[in-house]
């Protein structure tokens, strides 16, 4: 792997978001978008690189937190070749140093690779694209036999030079030694009074040295955002992909405008997945996997065959083969379900594992539970988990019957094949393969009469 040493450009202030989080900490498919330019930059390089930070920088470096990250502050804004010459001294002379953008999340990784693998062929490579409306961007000025010789920006263009559909899109590399040589001679003569990167194009022109561009056919992948109109149409174009992506993978969804991922989301074939699902943190679906519309699901990994009706929100849950869930349950952190668990409709569970085939059908809470297999909870249990401050276990074995609307009080223990008789409140260990109750006398009071209102 080359060793290329990219410089990731992230001090602009963004005004334009109307925001008090720095811009390129928005998050576009559910990650901020300076980590989506580290990560593609990642793919070149198993180097350090560098990122050029000033707006908001110290909320910037504590979002992004990993090792290889050379974090360089630019106190003053003058410009990007002003930017770049914060961090240039620490790129190697012979390394390909390439500039990227930190609002340009969609840019993929084979596109930066071409862009550098054209510096085999020239001193300077510029990533380049035609949008319909090349209105507010620099235009790529070329000689008549198509070699590019400078770039100028809109301000300072005149009006057969704004005329040009092909425009920079900021992305370049060239060696190194290179940069720091041309970066020194920047002066800000220009309309903004700022110091263009874009000028080592004419540097590089007037050395005799060849510039080559790149044009990437899809001009939203190298779409900056600097509003959040931008920022909601590029969110669209990073979900299609991904459920683009999903399709040709052997899943079916029902309506790729209605899902969003926000995330890593893996999925086997057969799979189908209804509208206005939300996929975040990393999940994992089997094969065979059926989720019903409108549900949630975190940071989970879900088997095969396993069916999720509608409206169920599963949050850091493991969820074996063959599983049955919702509609309207709620999987909390901590639950593991194995093969052929069911849980019901407004059944919530947290920090439980269900054994092999039990079932907690309806209207119940499960918390910090250990269950056994073959066990049937009746509508309405709750395990009583917590007495203001501390958290206590319940056991329950194999083959158990739980009877509708009981209450265990934890730490209670169940025993393989006993039974819970409706309506009981269990404090005590209920012994194996007997039937337990706890109930408060029912009476009949005779001749009591029912308060009735006085007519005024």
């Amino acid at each position: 792997m080359t060793q290329v040493f990219p410089i990731i450009l992230a001090a602009g202030q963004g005004t334009r978001m109307r925001s008090d989080l720095p811009k390129v900490l928005h998050a576009v498919a559910g990650k901020p978008m300076l980590q989506h330019v580290i990560d593609t930059c990642r793919k070149l390089t198993n180097d350090r690189l560098a990122v050029v930070y000033g707006h908001g920088g110290e909320q910037v470096k504590q979002s992004i937190q990993e090792d290889g990250i050379v974090w360089v502050l630019q106190a003053e804004q003058k410009g990007t070749g002003h930017a770049v010459a914060q961090a240039i001294e620490l790129a190697p002379d012979d390394a390909p140093v390439l500039i990227a953008y930190a609002d340009t999340p969609l840019i993929r990784p084979e596109t930066l690779q071409q862009l550098v693998n054209t510096l085999d062929k020239a001193a300077l490579a510029v990533l380049t694209t035609k949008p319909v409306n090349p209105t507010g961007y620099g235009r790529i000025v070329r000689n008549e036999h198509g070699a590019v010789l400078k770039i100028v920006e809109e301000k300072d263009a005149n009006e057969s030079t704004r005329a040009i559909q092909e425009i920079n899109t900021g992305f370049m590399v060239a060696k190194g030694v290179d940069f720091k040589r041309w970066l020194k001679r920047l002066t800000p003569n220009n309309a903004q009074g700022e110091y263009y990167l874009t000028d080592c194009i004419s540097m590089a022109v007037a050395e005799q040295r060849e510039v080559k561009a790149v044009i990437c056919a899809d001009p939203l992948e190298a779409e900056g955002i600097n509003n959040r109109v931008q920022l909601a149409r590029l969110e669209r174009v990073a979900q299609q992909r991904q459920v683009e992506a999903l399709m040709l993978a052997g899943v079916t969804v029902a309506d790729p405008a209605r899902l969003d991922i926000r995330g890593q989301l893996k999925a086997g074939k057969d799979c189908f997945i209804d509208i206005n699902v939300l996929f975040l943190g990393e999940v994992t679906l089997g094969e065979r996997v059926i989720i019903e519309p409108n549900c949630v699901i975190q940071d989970a990994k879900i088997g095969d065959g396993v069916h999720i009706k509608a409206n169920t929100c599963i949050e850091s849950a493991v969820v074996a083969a063959d599983c049955d869930i919702g509609p309207f349950a709620r999987l909390r952190p901590g639950t593991v379900l194995a093969e052929q668990a069911k849980i019901g409709n407004f059944v919530e569970t947290k920090k439980t594992n269900i054994g092999k085939g039990s079932k907690v059908s309806h209207l119940s809470y499960i918390g910090d539970t250990e269950m056994g297999e073959e066990v049937n909870i009746g509508a309405g249990t709750i395990t009583c988990n917590y007495d203001g401050v501390n958290k206590f276990k319940t056991t329950i074995g194999d083959r158990v019957f739980v009877g509708s609307c009981t209450q265990l009080v934890a730490p209670v223990t169940i025993e393989d094949d006993a039974t819970i008789g409706a309506g009981s409140t269990i404090t005590k260990t209920a012994p194996a393969g007997q039937l337990t109750l706890a109930r408060a006398k029912q009476m009949t009071v005779k001749g009591w009469q029912r308060p009735v209102k006085e007519q005024k």
